[in-house]
């Protein structure tokens, strides 16, 4: 259970922090747990050198919290924190789906395209993980398309405290069905070249997103 970015196959070192990051976002580490390096390095079968050092990265990342007296804790976020995180993340992600609607090249487009039509193959199979996988790669082959540097280092840094919510919005069904007709219109109005179109669909997507979330939520009393 690898959660790949766009890069060359990983050492002991990345390989290690990939998959510390999959457990916190996949939820196999809960929200508020404390990472314990001695059982992590068991379950990975690494030493702890690179256990702390994907804390470490994780911590910088904003996916853990580091907290005098307790340790590394996995990131849980307030309720406040979750609005204003996804009021600013549609924002963000409007914004790069505009400027990618006009400024896509060809060969990127070809990309996205392939990366879609391997994620409806997982929707179809049902493989919530692998969708994720290549559901974030989509976003930020959309984010990199807006070719604002600027821009994508803002939105790497939101979106860093996001990714275990954004993955369990799949959780319900109904939501993952809705999630991949919004990435279908995507697609679409990156072919037609339709910045207002793109900015619309992704920020519709960012909400749909925020409310399945809260739905999901509530019922376990998320901290107010």
């Amino acid at each position: 259970m690898i959660l790949s970015e766009i890069s060359t196959p990983p050492n002991l070192h990345e390989q290690t922090f990939l998959q510390l990051k999959a457990m916190i976002v996949e939820g196999e580490i809960a929200p508020g747990s404390k990472l314990n390096e001695r059982a992590l390095a068991e379950t990975l079968s690494v030493s702890r050198t690179p256990i702390r050092e994907a804390i470490r990265r994780l911590a910088a990342d904003g996916l853990v919290e580091l907290i005098n007296n307790r340790g590394a804790i996995a990131l849980q976020l307030k309720k406040e924190d979750v609005l204003h995180s996804f009021e600013l993340m549609a924002e963000l992600e409007g914004f790069s789906g505009e400027l990618a609607a006009k400024r896509i090249s060809k060969e990127a487009l070809s990309e996205i395209e392939a990366l879609h039509y391997e994620m409806l193959a997982c929707h179809s199979r049902k493989d919530l993980s692998g969708y994720y996988k290549l559901n974030s790669q989509i976003h930020q082959h959309i984010n990199l398309a807006a070719g604002n540097p600027v821009l994508a280092n803002t939105y790497a840094q939101v979106n860093a405290r996001l990714q275990a919510l954004r993955f369990r919005s799949n959780q319900d069904q109904a939501k993952w069905d809705e999630a991949v007709l919004e990435h279908e219109e995507m697609v679409a109005a990156l072919k037609a070249a339709d910045g207002q179109r793109m900015r619309k669909v992704l920020m519709q997507h960012l909400e749909n997103k925020k409310n399945a979330i809260l739905n999901l939520l509530e019922p376990q009393s998320l901290n107010k």
